[in-house]
């Protein structure tokens, strides 16, 4: 339980990134080196269900209760998996996912059935992919199949700070960064939770139009939202925040940090800055449960089992 203004509540991140040793050690084949760790100052893991350990610690230390952890590096399923087996009271997981990869329904009904994963995370700037493209609509149309199944579409700005860093390729296409290019899949499968991260990070407006749109689309508020610097008309936080309350209500808002890396943790700075903004508005207690796990909980799948009631 975290202490805030509406009192201590249940807090639930619903991005947090799982950067594995499968992660450090695809940048460092791609680095072609031994290991990146030094050279980005993080700490590399030495197994899964070490990193699992570490985050929980970081969860009780900050007062929360549960995390969507999101394998980052695609179809690394095996290591999300890892930490919900080691602590399934404590995490949710999506993995990332390449629909014009061959076989990713086949994949993903395996991480599904075995490494209980409640979804997929979509980059299409990233891999260079339209939504509107078969391939994904038959990955969605497989996890249509299963309750409480969340698709993560990260939408609008992209940066990937470490892969500068290393020297590494950033060849991303932001033509397929457009929340509106959602619309179609969220209508056509209106039982999938599709989830726009970062308020759709720059493309604000079209987020809040798709759910406007689609009952079953989701913004989570995650990261620094230094996106706000791309708004003409001087948007903060506080009223970011107002606008998608007044277009979403609260049950359909899912905070989350964006955190990622260690030593740093999880990044209290975030939240601190979120429930600033919302109390600030004075939500209610009720409100605020909701977005700050509530709405997470009630719509991801949990480790136990194959189904859950929304």
């Amino acid at each position: 339980m975290a202490q805030t203004p509406w009192g201590e509540i249940p807090v639930a991140d619903a991005h947090v990134h799982f950067f594995s040793p499968s992660f450090f050690h695809s940048l460092a084949e791609q680095k072609k080196v031994g290991s990146v760790a030094a050279e980005l100052g993080w700490d590399e893991p030495c197994t899964a269900e070490h990193l699992a350990d570490r985050w929980v610690g970081e969860l009780d230390r900050n007062g929360l209760t549960h995390a969507m952890l999101i394998a980052s590096i695609p179809n690394d399923t095996v290591s999300v998996g890892a930490a919900l087996e080691r602590h399934p009271d404590r995490f949710r997981a999506v993995y990332m996912a390449n629909p014009t990869l061959p076989s990713a329904d086949i994949r993903y009904e395996s991480a599904f059935a075995e490494d209980f994963v409640s979804g997929v995370f979509l980059f299409p700037a990233l891999h260079r992919f339209s939504l509107h493209d078969e391939k994904v609509f038959g990955l969605v149309q497989v996890l249509a199949g299963h309750t409480n199944s969340m698709v993560y579409v990260h939408c609008g700005a992209l940066s990937l700070g470490f892969r500068k860093k290393l020297g590494l390729p950033c060849n991303f296409d932001i033509q397929y960064s457009n929340p509106i290019d959602l619309q179609a899949l969220a209508s056509n499968f209106p039982r999938v939770h599709f989830v726009i991260p970062h308020f759709g990070a720059g493309f604000f407006r079209e987020a809040l139009m798709v759910a406007d749109m689609c009952p079953n689309v989701y913004l989570d508020t995650s990261s620094s939202n230094s996106w706000l610097k791309y708004q003409a008309d001087d948007l903060t936080l506080e009223k970011a925040f107002a606008k998608a309350l007044n277009v979403l209500g609260p049950r359909r808002l899912l905070f989350g940090t964006d955190s990622s890396w260690f030593p740093r943790g999880w990044v209290r700075p975030v939240f601190d800055a979120q429930v600033q903004a919302l109390a600030s508005l004075g939500i209610d207690e009720e409100s605020a449960r909701a977005i700050f796990g509530g709405n997470l909980m009630r719509i991801a799948r949990p480790r136990s089992t194959n189904t859950l009631t929304a």
